[in-house]
C-alpha cells in the first residue's frame, strides 16, 4: 500500500507532468505504427491523435505552471472535456469495428473532407466514419487500437476526475 499511498499524494505539477509523458508517448507509438509499421490511420484515429495531443499540452501546461487548487482543477476540468472527446470517438470507432456496417464506404481522407467541405459538413463525415475505421488491422491483447484509446481516455478522464476531487491536504 505504500506505492498507492506515494501514487494518491503526488503534488498536482508532478502528476500533470506525468499525464504529459504518458500521452506523448502513446502519440510517439502511434506515429511509429504509421511510419515504421506502416498502419496509415483513418479520420476517426487522426481525431483521437488531436485529443491525445490536447490532453497532453494541457498536462504539459499544468506541470510547468504548478497552479494552486483553483488553476489545478481548471486544468483538471479543460482535460477531462479533451479526454472525453477522445473517448467518445474511439467508443465510436470501437462499435463500428464490433458491429461493421454490411456496405462499408470508402471515404475520403481527414484532410481533404477539412479542405474540401465547411466544418459544419466535415464534421458529421468524419464521425460516420470510412470504411478504413471498421478495418482492424492491429491487435494487441485481443485490443484494437481503438479499444485501446478507449481505455487510455477512460484512465485519463479518471486522473481529470481524481485532480478535481482530491482533497486539499493531497495537492
Amino acid at each position: 500500500m505504500p506505492l498507492l499511498h506515494t501514487l494518491l499524494h503526488l503534488p498536482a505539477r508532478i502528476a500533470y507532468l506525468a499525464l504529459s509523458i504518458t500521452a506523448l508517448g502513446l502519440l510517439g507509438f502511434g506515429l511509429y505504427l504509421q511510419h515504421g509499421v506502416g498502419l496509415e490511420p483513418c479520420p476517426m484515429c487522426i481525431m483521437q491523435r488531436y485529443a491525445f495531443l490536447v490532453v497532453a499540452l494541457l498536462a504539459l501546461l499544468g506541470g510547468v505552471h504548478g497552479p494552486k487548487r483553483r488553476g489545478s482543477r481548471i486544468y483538471a476540468a479543460l482535460i477531462g472535456v479533451a479526454a472525453l472527446t477522445g473517448a467518445s470517438i474511439a467508443a465510436r470507432q470501437s462499435w463500428m469495428q464490433l458491429y461493421p456496417p454490411a456496405i462499408p464506404e470508402c471515404g475520403p481522407g481527414l484532410e481533404f473532407m477539412l479542405g474540401s467541405f465547411p466544418l459544419a459538413e466535415a464534421l458529421p463525415m468524419i464521425f460516420r466514419g470510412a470504411g478504413d475505421c471498421v478495418a482492424v488491422d492491429w491487435t494487441f491483447l485481443g485490443l484494437s487500437i481503438a479499444n485501446w484509446s478507449l481505455l487510455t481516455f477512460t484512465a485519463t478522464i479518471a486522473f481529470a476526475l481524481w485532480m478535481l476531487l482530491r482533497p486539499e491536504n493531497m495537492r
